[in-house]
């Protein structure tokens, strides 16, 4: 681990001041701590923002829910609001990590890690991501849990989070607040990134921003919501596939649908194509797999993950009857 200074920012003032000269910022340290220790990230100052008043989650006024950036992903799963009003975060997050880490990693920090990518990892590995211009040994190397939407000749690493899934099928705001007390508000589609011919920037944030929410709009209730996960093993396992499925139905006709895949993404990956096919029309097991056929579409496969657009094909389509029941 190489060498470095912290800091506790007693306030938002103090931490913004820290940020606009370089410092990174940490609360719960879950990513960043790991990626220091295997020597792929060596910043030169720590904030410790833990201590900032970001720890709210609260009903907007349209109807909507603002979670605090520092609310742990456990409180946030436990939350009656969230649970109530949005199933599917609350759900991704219970399938994150393990029980430990949810108790220490935040909302802020979650959708801010880095790509669990074996060769992002390993410093003695070509990774475009880590080293900009060295090339991307996981597209000649064991791509299994590699991904096939999105995907550049840079990079074909996935995002690894859950609830990021949920927040791009909600199409989630992120709040920022930037040095010069400056707030930004940007799309969930909008702030994670993919790589294209630039995979070291994953996010849309300027240097010293930083992430005080994220706020679920209102949806047209009843909406029925939630997340399914398929991996190797049922703990403390990334997704090979998972789709984040929300539905408001009324008068038995779909009025609007919010679907997202995981495990398959350089990010959060939306599917409008499925969303389309689903508005308007009423709820049936052959509406559901003839929706998720379309969950693969433009999907370039790897070597080694051959398998995925089935699974994803699948995944949706299961997730999709868990939700909107089968006739």
């Amino acid at each position: 681990m190489h060498p470095f200074t912290y800091a506790r920012a007693a306030d938002t003032r103090e931490a913004l001041n820290a940020g606009r000269r370089g410092g990174r910022y940490i609360a719960g340290g879950t990513t960043l701590v790991d990626l220091m220790r295997e020597t792929v990230e060596h910043p030169g100052t720590l904030v410790d923002i833990s201590g900032l008043p970001l720890r709210e989650i609260r009903a907007t006024e349209g109807g909507g829910l603002r979670i605090g950036a520092l609310v742990t992903m456990a409180a946030t799963a436990a939350d009656p609001k969230v649970r109530a009003l949005y199933p599917v975060v609350s759900q991704a997050l219970e399938l994150s990590a393990s029980a430990q880490l949810r108790n220490m990693a935040t909302i802020g920090g979650n959708i801010m890690q880095r790509t669990r990518c074996t060769y992002f990892r390993d410093v003695t590995a070509a990774c475009n991501k880590r080293e900009p211009g060295s090339g991307c040994a996981a597209r000649d190397g064991f791509n299994r849990m590699h991904a096939i939407l999105g995907a550049s000749e840079a990079c074909v690493a996935t995002h690894p989070s859950d609830v990021a899934v949920a927040f791009a099928a909600l199409e989630a705001t992120v709040h920022l607040l930037g040095p010069d007390g400056r707030e930004r508000n940007l799309p969930f589609a909008d702030f994670l990134l993919r790589p294209g011919n630039t995979p070291n920037r994953e996010q849309a944030i300027h240097q010293g921003e930083l992430i005080t929410a994220v706020e679920i709009p209102a949806l047209p209730r009843p909406l029925k919501s939630g997340y399914l996960k398929v991996r190797d093993r049922q703990s403390y396992e990334f997704a090979l596939t998972s789709a984040a499925v929300a539905l408001h139905v009324r008068g038995g006709v779909i009025r609007e649908a919010k679907v997202a895949a995981g495990g398959v993404g350089t990010v959060p990956w939306k599917l409008p194509a499925v969303e389309r096919h689903l508005v308007g029309e009423r709820p049936s097991a052959a509406l559901w797999a003839a929706a998720a056929e379309k969950a693969a579409d433009g999907a370039q496969p790897l070597r080694d993950n051959r398998f995925k657009p089935e699974l994803l094909k699948r995944t949706v389509e299961r997730e999709l009857r868990v939700v909107g029941g089968t006739k």
